[in-house]
């Protein structure tokens, strides 16, 4: 699992998306007092699918983007750069064959969380992508 967090953050390492969120990508979560926009991924589930040949890890990855813009510019660059960046594309990972990835769900939201200076409303697109790898 390792190698394929630190492909992650190779492939985004460097991207339109670190510009839009100033390098805040986070995995697990943000650092408390955290500037936004931010993006936090993390590993939702990993289902074995052992065949007679390979074996097969089924992730599920979640990036959560997160704005405090009040308009919906700052947050739909992020989806859009995000989109750029992982749908449909390949992944270098050290012991791994990497078969696909593919986004597969957007849920949005708007939240209130707690920082430094209070209380602050945000925009918090969570994107899931599924993750398909085979160690043969």
């Amino acid at each position: 699992m390792n190698n394929l967090l630190a492909s992650i953050m190779t492939k985004v390492s460097g991207s339109a998306l670190s510009t839009d969120v100033g390098g805040r990508i986070y995995l697990d979560e943000a650092p408390d007092g955290c500037e936004m926009p931010y993006c936090v991924f993390f590993i939702i589930s990993d289902v074995p699918d052992n065949t007679f040949t390979e074996n097969i890890e089924d992730i599920l990855i979640q990036f959560s983007l997160f704005s405090a813009s009040q308009g919906a510019t700052e947050i739909t660059t992020m989806y859009t750069d995000l989109k750029a960046l992982f749908d449909d594309c390949y992944l270098t990972i050290t012991s791994n064959n990497h078969i696909y990835m593919m986004r597969q769900n957007l849920t949005t939201m708007v939240e209130d969380i707690t920082t430094v200076n209070g209380e602050r409303r945000v925009k918090h697109w969570a994107v899931d992508y599924g993750i398909l790898l085979s160690t043969p």
